[in-house]
């Protein structure tokens, strides 16, 4: 839900093929999000579905942080006041989750997601208020995870960057699993509506940061080969996968130098 829109995804889920996007939508928000999914409850049969709502950037935090020892409950609490400091807003009321990162003999960490009561009760309670029923609340890093584990090789990793109205996303995954996670300040806006010139510097400063994720992933999980490089294009902004590719972005770890650097694929 942002702040003018909603954006709607139907996903069919079958055993032994890719997903099938059934719907994919964006609706003008009503009043507030319980107008907006009460109006749609019935001509899109929300009711009837497994609705998940996504997060969007700056109503959550997600940190990476040494795992606590102890029970389920007690661990999330205790990892609760660990960051107390580290959190933008009160923690003894926020939400909390823990995803565990696959331990490659180093410390056992997680990723630990926290969001404020502020962003959560309001959600919440639009669904409830509209009678849609919500199954889970979700974040663009676990939902980019999802997604690149539809095109992963077994036993190898994957990096996969995507822009959106927020930020660009990239994230390391393995067998369905989340290792790593870099934000790029450059939003998929900024591209489209950015001129030659300023496009170029665009494309630099992500070709940079890119490079850079690649070293400190080859440098922290050395034994674990990445397989591909997985982009989604940005409609509209030509010249990007090219710009990546002249840029040699691919290494050793993830083709050779006289294969594609990247992995063409519109998502």
């Amino acid at each position: 839900m942002r702040e003018g829109r909603v954006d709607f995804v139907h996903i069919r889920r079958e055993s032994g093929r890719k997903p099938l996007i059934l719907v994919a939508d964006s609706v003008e928000k009503g009043a507030d999000d319980a107008a907006t999914l009460g109006a749609l409850r019935r001509p899109m049969r929300l009711d009837r579905y497994r609705c998940t709502a996504l997060l969007t950037h700056g109503k959550y935090q997600l940190i990476q942080t040494d795992a606590v020892a102890g029970a389920a409950d007690e661990v999330r609490e205790a990892t609760r006041w660990k960051l107390k400091d580290q959190v933008e807003f009160p923690v003894d009321t926020a939400a909390i989750d823990l995803l565990p990162i696959p331990s490659d003999g180093r410390a056992t960490q997680v990723f630990v997601a926290l969001s404020p009561e502020s962003t959560i009760a309001p959600l919440v309670q639009a669904f409830q208020a509209a009678r849609v029923p919500l199954a889970a609340i979700d974040l663009p890093e676990i939902s980019q995870r999802n997604l690149a584990a539809l095109f992963e090789e077994n036993g190898r990793a994957l990096a996969t960057l995507i822009f959106d109205d927020d930020e660009g996303l990239l994230t390391f995954t393995q067998n369905g699993e989340l290792l790593v996670v870099r934000h790029v300040e450059i939003t998929a806006q900024q591209l489209i509506a950015a001129n030659t010139e300023r496009r170029s510097a665009l494309f630099e400063r992500i070709a940079l940061d890119v490079q850079r994720s690649l070293d400190n992933f080859d440098r922290m999980y050395s034994a674990i080969p990445l397989s591909s490089f997985l982009v989604a294009p940005v409609p509209g902004v030509d010249g990007f996968l090219s710009y990546l590719r002249s840029r040699a972005i691919a290494y050793a770890g993830v083709v050779n130098p006289d294969e594609k650097a990247l992995t063409d694929n519109g998502l």
